[in-house]
């Protein structure tokens, strides 16, 4: 009896860590919402988006550039980015990290899936 007492407290723990890891740790697959931001927060955030090429990217002198993206739900949004990765042209899916403004997404590094 005493055994099956001192087995069921790590094991309660074993399985809260596995259900932390799963809820929030575990990589998803596919795009992600834009509904999951608040445009409020300025908190910065990732998202899988896929870009739309042909409405273009704009580079400008400074080295941001503008371009726009759709998520899951299929809302479009224009992205300003502090710079761009090469070899973004041939992306289909692109990682955010920023944060949502009322009018566009500020993303302060763009990464290539």
């Amino acid at each position: 009896m005493k055994i099956i007492q001192k087995l069921i407290l790590p094991l309660l723990i074993i399985i809260v860590i596995a259900l932390v890891y799963v809820v929030y740790f575990s990589p998803k697959e596919g795009l992600g919402s834009f509904t999951d931001f608040d445009t409020n927060n300025t908190a910065v955030k990732d998202i899988k988006v896929q870009i739309l090429i042909d409405r273009g990217i704009n580079n400008n002198k400074d080295g941001s550039a503008s371009f726009y993206v759709i998520d899951k739900a299929g809302t479009t949004v224009l992205v300003q980015a502090d710079h761009i990765p090469s070899g973004i042209e041939s992306a289909e899916t692109i990682v955010l990290r920023g944060h949502l403004n009322k009018d566009n997404f500020h993303a302060h590094d763009v990464l290539l899936n």
